[in-house]
């Protein structure tokens, strides 16, 4: 039975649009859709008429917001920039003092910040939610990120927790088996409240950039069985899979495993092999990278992941280049049983290092945006849903527990100890690539940010010389206290010292 007003709206039906609203209707809240191409519409609800909460269609905006219950809750799920901002100006006039509107798409976090204030100053609330799990995940629970004021994440707070995935309370292992009308109801759900304004957007962000660099690790791992162990997809893929059963155990180590083993339907053999090496991408990892330039927080590997992408883009002048640029020739003589795993472990090391990263990215923007960020509870509420939820989260979640301030996750007892224990074939890993020509840019950065990070003394010290010499740009001394700076004035033969 049709309610008289809808517990909530969304606008733009493009297919997460749809599978988030179906999501919505299955766990039993009447959901209004609005399409800007009113025959989408008519369509989709037409073809949705069975749901246990019921999907209503309306074919204008003001036909829209007047079919929600009071305070209005309305999610935006159109391309991010001045999409969004078109509709967030269409909406305003039509909305009353304490309505809520909801990006649910992958906004830069400082524009959320500026909707929010902007909203606000309207007596309307604004939440920048991150939704991470792709079309599947919208239909049948994503990991959800929302960011904006205590009272708006308490107004969305039940259907929040009703459409996102679900784990089990012990393992942390996402609860499988939902299908439409019969979602799941049991487990912990993979959302909660991220901060204030940006918080979520820009934690999404960062999950987006650790994405990068887990999806390349897999990929350089890949390009070395094949390159120096001379294996075949479906074999490979078949490695990725017993993989996938231990500490890797991972959506993304999932379907590669099932990638690799795909048959192209046209040729007959791997699909892998008649796919273009040229990868996309959408903004989130460069914005990763160029926050933590902005921060001055060491990102390699997601950096890196992005670079690669980039140079991969450049196919033609790649060929070119093969022609006319030689590497190594050498053999590979290593025992190939063995080098597997030497490889799995070297992607573990580096998994842990680009986790790293991100969560000290997440540690400094809290700083810069005046966010209080629950660490622990980030890692949990991407344990499942997400396209980087893995078993590995429990573990980083855990190691929140025993600290809230880790200062950084390699300094957690349980990731030393994995790291101490692994590091020889993580270096001999690195070791073969770089002997054989095979590019690693995110295994030999990780491994680069480790050593650099767990040096006492690196030498920049002479950096610092060199730009004193040049720039007169001073330096500090290890026998003064920090915050003291001095010059040399390096073209004098006496170069008096003196502080500045």
């Amino acid at each position: 039975m049709t309610k008289e007003k809808s517990d909530i709206g969304l606008i733009g039906l493009a297919v997460m649009g749809q599978n988030l609203a179906l999501n919505i209707a299955d766990h039993g809240f009447q959901i209004s859709v609005y399409n800007r191409t009113t025959s989408k519409t008519e369509t989709f609800v037409a073809a949705n008429t069975d749901t246990p909460g019921g999907v209503v269609g309306t074919e204008t905006l003001e036909e829209f917001v007047q079919s929600l219950a009071k305070p209005r809750k309305i999610i935006i799920l159109v391309q991010a920039g001045g999409a969004t901002d078109a509709v967030i100006e269409g909406l305003v006039p039509l909305l009353e003092q304490d309505d809520i509107v909801i990006d649910g798409g992958n906004a830069q976090w400082t524009d959320t910040i500026r909707r929010e204030k902007e909203l606000r100053a309207n007596g309307l609330r604004f939440v920048g939610s991150g939704v991470s799990g792709g079309e599947e995940g919208a239909r049948y629970g994503p990991s959800l990120m929302p960011g904006g004021a205590a009272e708006a994440w308490n107004e969305i707070k039940p259907i929040w927790l009703a459409m996102a995935a679900k784990v089990d309370a012990l393992t942390g292992k996402q609860l499988e088996g939902a299908k439409p009308g019969r979602p799941i109801t049991g487990g912990v759900p993979c959302a909660a409240h991220i901060g204030p304004d940006g918080a979520g957007h820009y934690v999404k962000m960062i999950h987006n950039g650790i994405e990068y660099g887990d999806m390349q690790m897999i990929c350089e791992v890949y390009h070395l069985m094949h390159g120096l162990l001379g294996m075949e997809p479906k074999e490979i893929g078949q490695v990725f899979a017993r993989w996938n059963e231990g500490l890797l155990d991972s959506y993304l180590i999932e379907i590669t495993a099932d990638i690799l083993q795909q048959t192209d339907p046209d040729a007959g053999g791997p699909l892998v092999d008649v796919v273009l090496d040229a990868a996309g991408q959408k903004g989130t990892g460069k914005w990763t990278s160029i926050n933590a330039l902005d921060m001055g927080i060491c990102a390699p590997t997601i950096a890196e992941a992005v670079f690669a992408r980039c140079l991969s883009a450049i196919k033609e002048e790649r060929v070119a280049a093969s022609e006319v640029l030689t590497g190594s020739s050498g053999t590979f003589t290593e025992n190939r049983d063995d080098f597997i795993g030497v490889l799995h472990d070297a992607l573990y090391c580096s998994k842990i290092c680009s986790y790293a990263q991100g969560f000290q990215l997440m540690r400094e923007a809290q700083k810069e945006y005046n966010w209080t960020l629950d660490f622990g509870q980030i890692a949990q509420i991407w344990r499942g849903g997400c396209i980087i939820r893995a078993a590995f989260l429990q573990k980083i979640t855990e190691a929140y527990g025993r600290d809230p301030s880790l200062a950084n996750l390699l300094l957690d007892p349980y990731f030393n100890e994995a790291i101490q224990n692994a590091q020889s074939n993580w270096r001999r890993a690195v070791s073969a690539a770089v002997g054989h020509g095979i590019p690693t840019p995110t295994l030999s950065s990780s491994l680069a940010y480790y050593d650099g990070y767990r040096s006492a003394r690196l030498p920049q010290n002479l950096l610092q010389g060199q730009r004193d010499y040049f720039g007169a740009h001073s330096y500090e001394r290890t026998d003064r206290p920090r915050g003291e700076f001095f010059h040399l004035d390096w073209p004098d033969p006496d170069r008096p010292q003196s502080m500045v």
